[in-house]
């Protein structure tokens, strides 16, 4: 049950990664997730179950890196494409994401074949190398564990550099004042394409990591994504208070923890108060709100 938690909080916790990029850093209402992650999920499983067919053995061993590169750029291609319409078309920040997603669907049927999803079951190379690489000295379940702390900690220590670069720094700078970046020299519109793209490529990579653990990809896997990656900042933001952008990436990893573990209580014991798992969306929204209204009762008080 831990370990479930666990690897759950740990592969959402890319996608709400990429939340806080857009919505905290960039201050950017993107919608687009809810059509990169399920673009991730189908780019990643197609890719890595193909190569893991091939006779050659190079190419078996490079399915599980290239479906994960796959997920990343197929979630960030969905980005640019945003950032394009945004931009380009000085479409609304909201209403280019809801189009992006809306024209992701048709593009991540035809990614799947035409199918509305394709199954994992036998051919499962992300799934099977995480369960194993360990060489048989863990569990498969701990082997798993171990797999999404060693992904999560180096996106995590990409990020932090990252964001301690001068081109970092100047998308932090973007989100607050605008003015500043263009005063610096920099074009805004160039650096808020590119992190608008990694905004959308790290949920790209959650879900081609989902579709490994679920055993499927879905064209509907996108379904309440940002609502979740919401509530999984604002949880991160509610139990930890600091300004230090290393400690916010750690809170939202934190944040997507609490928030899988919350989840799991609600389908498992919600029977109790009537709780059904149809209604795990409204929990998720009731989550929001509370957060937010604990967290500005919280800065009145201080």
């Amino acid at each position: 049950m831990i370990e479930g938690i666990l690897v759950e909080g740990l592969i959402y916790s890319i996608l709400a990664l990429g939340v806080f990029v857009s919505f905290r850093v960039l201050d950017f209402p993107d919608l687009t997730v809810e059509g990169s992650f399920p673009a991730g999920a189908a780019a990643g499983a197609m890719v890595a179950s193909a190569l893991n067919l091939s006779p050659s053995h190079f190419a078996k061993a490079l399915a599980v890196p290239a479906g994960m590169l796959a997920g990343f750029l197929a979630g960030g291609a969905a980005g640019f494409t945003t950032a394009a319409v945004y931009h380009r078309l000085k479409v609304p920040a909201l209403l280019a994401g809801i189009v992006t997603m809306t024209g992701f669907y048709s593009i991540n049927l035809r990614i799947l074949g035409g199918k509305p999803n394709m199954p994992l079951i036998t051919n499962n190379p992300m799934l099977n190398l995480a369960r194993t690489f360990t060489g048989g000295l863990l569990s498969p379940d701990l082997s798993l564990l171990l797999a999404c702390i060693l992904v999560v900690l180096l996106i995590f220590a990409v990020l932090d550099l990252f964001f301690h670069t001068e081109v970092g720094i100047a998308m932090g700078a973007l989100g607050d004042n605008e003015n500043a970046v263009i005063q610096a020299g920099i074009q805004p519109g160039n650096l808020r394409t590119w992190g608008i793209m990694l905004a959308n490529a790290l949920p790209g990579l959650s879900g081609a990591m989902a579709a490994a653990y679920q055993g499927f990809a879905d064209v509907n896997l996108g379904q309440g994504v940002v609502a979740a990656g919401l509530a999984t900042v604002m949880l991160g933001e509610l139990v930890v208070h600091s300004q230090f952008i290393s400690v916010q990436l750690l809170r939202v990893i934190l944040g997507s923890i609490i928030f899988r573990a919350l989840m799991y209580a609600a389908r498992s014991w919600g029977y109790v108060a009537g709780i059904t798992p149809n209604d795990l969306r409204l929990l998720t929204a009731i989550l929001i709100i509370a957060s937010v209204a604990v967290s500005r009762y919280g800065r009145k008080r201080r």
